[in-house]
């Protein structure tokens, strides 16, 4: 059996190997074999128990992210309309965190801020990234798969990436797709290079676009190729699946996208098999043998629009293809459960499921999420969803899951998926360079569900980018900071829309968790404090 205790003997690694990559965040790539010997050979001398030397105490790592998942769209998190049981079935027997957190409420930050362990709003262009964005994350930066490969995992990440591909003139669609993920750490991706409801639908494997022909090549901009290039607008009555507002752009499988792309025919996906497919390629990832445990970073693209499951889940719920689409993702989780369960891997798997932010029912698509969603309250109890930074826009289902390693339990602590580096980092014994993922904490032990362990104190929440929008929760203290005048999507069960707010509110979760009485005038010592707070988080650079 594993013991956590015995981690911290593999600090030594990290001392031998900071000598040899000098004092930069990021490590010499070449050292993974050097890496692998030694953190071996550290386990073999100075793990003590004989009967224990055979075994690697290394455990496989699955991050599965769902998008645009609410607090609310689990059962085992209070929805009835439906049921998840093959996600509820972790929850039970790990831990289900009620203060589970992503760092932002818009897809590209939170993924930025959990591969770099640092806040989006510290780097300008973290907004949601365009189709032809350049890689976001600099490929000098030291990321979360960094830390796992400096001890010798093998590491991938299937799915959505939404984080920009190439260099400053953005991706090179017909060429070499680089930097991008493999430039950050990890052996091997297979992307959704933006997200669906932008263009282009085309897989990305490591660097290159899947099945493309040289002689249709793929091109992608922001203006109409062609007077008659089909667009939502002038074909919308081709469309299987109508727009709401802004994504009537080039049309491919009957629906509209945001920007516009030509060529890559043979390339391209059909929408109702995502799904499957990045199961298909986890699963390959997951049955590979190897002497190194590996980590994978599955990020679905489900409950994001276009919201179109596979035609099995089609009409799975009541509630239309929104919740048809969480039905997919459980059956995402249960996969990936069951092809470790077939390759004897679960026993030494710590599986974490979490999300980008939280719902939004239109947002872009006439899918009927609004008309048809009943009582289903996907934020829980909580105000805002996606673009908010009310708490149903950051606080989401997390739950941690090791077999025999986590006992069933409910957390209230507060964690975030920001805080994976540093947490990771502890799981694998290193200790993160001081200079990197400045934000991230090392919450190991409320991971692991340990009797006692404490989470975060403070957590800053953002909505998109660095454009003016935050919060920070300090205990039960919430205080909002408007930069600009409006807040978006304070209610998830409305259409979108922009609400006047004035620069700051403040709001006691413990009295108050629907955010609705703003007690600023109440407690100006407080929010005074609290201002100066967040100011110095936001200008000091880190928060570790």
């Amino acid at each position: 059996m594993f013991l956590l205790s015995h981690y911290h003997s593999l600090h030594l690694w990290y001392v031998v190997d900071s000598s040899v990559s000098s004092s930069i965040c990021k490590p010499n790539r070449m050292l993974k074999p050097f890496a692998t010997v030694l953190f071996l050979f550290l386990n073999v001398t100075l793990f003590a128990a004989p009967e224990r030397q055979k075994e690697d105490p290394r455990p496989n790592v699955i991050v599965i992210m769902a998008d645009d998942l609410g607090y609310g769209d689990l059962s085992c998190y209070g929805a009835d309309s439906f049921r998840t049981p093959n996600i509820d079935k972790l929850a039970a027997g790990g831990v289900r965190f009620t203060n589970g957190y992503c760092s932002a409420s818009t897809c590209t930050p939170t993924r930025y801020s959990l591969l770099t362990g640092t806040y989006a709003f510290r780097k300008p262009g973290t907004g949601i990234a365009p189709p032809n964005s350049p890689a976001v994350i600099a490929p000098d930066i030291f990321t979360l798969p960094d830390v796992m490969k400096r001890v010798g995992y093998r590491t991938a990440i299937v799915g959505k990436w939404h984080l920009g591909l190439g260099g400053e003139e953005g991706p090179d669609w017909n060429g070499e797709l680089k930097p991008g993920p493999l430039e950050l750490g990890f052996d091997s991706c297979f992307l959704l290079p933006t997200t669906n409801d932008r263009v282009p639908q085309v897989y990305v494997q490591n660097h290159h676009v899947l099945n493309l022909d040289p002689k249709d090549p793929l091109w992608v901009g922001r203006m109409k190729p062609s007077e008659d290039h089909p667009t939502g607008i002038t074909h919308r009555h081709t469309l299987k699946m109508d727009w709401s507002h802004g994504h009537n752009s080039t049309i491919h499988n009957g629906i509209s996208r945001i920007g516009f792309y030509t060529g890559g025919h043979a390339a391209r996906f059909r929408d109702e098999d995502l799904a499957d497919k990045w199961v298909e390629k986890s699963v390959e990832i997951i049955a590979e043998e190897s002497e190194d445990p590996f980590f994978l970073f599955f990020s679905s693209h489900d409950i994001h629009v276009p919201r179109i499951p596979h035609e099995r889940f089609q009409g799975a719920t009541d509630l239309g293809f929104r919740a048809d689409s969480i039905i997919q993702f459980d059956w995402c989780v249960g996969a990936l459960v069951d092809a470790l369960r077939k390759n004897h891997k679960l026993d030494n798997t710590l599986i974490i499921v979490c999300s980008d932010n939280g719902p939004v029912m239109d947002d872009g698509y006439k899918d009927f999420a609004l008309e048809k969603l009943g009582d289903h309250r996907a934020a829980g109890p909580y105000t805002g969803g996606k673009y908010s930074v009310y708490e149903g826009g950051t606080r989401t289902p997390f739950i941690t899951y090791w077999k025999g390693q986590i006992k069933s339990s409910v957390s209230d602590e507060m964690v975030c998926t920001i805080d994976l580096t540093g947490s990771l980092a502890a799981l694998t014994g290193q200790t993160l360079p001081e200079d990197a993922c400045v934000d991230s904490f090392n919450v190991l032990k409320a991971f692991m569900g340990q009797k006692g362990a404490k989470g975060r104190d403070h957590l800053v929440q953002q909505n998109n980018g660095n454009n003016g929008s935050y919060a920070l929760r300090d205990g039960d203290w919430k205080l909002h900071r408007y930069d600009r005048k409006t807040a978006r999507n304070v209610v998830v069960e409305k259409q979108l829309a922009n609400v006047k707010v004035p620069p700051y509110m403040l709001f006691n979760l413990a009295d108050d968790p629907t955010e609705s009485k703003n007690v600023i005038a109440d407690h100006p010592e407080i929010a005074g404090r609290m201002k100066e707070q967040l100011a110095e988080i936001i200008d000091s650079g880190r928060s570790r």
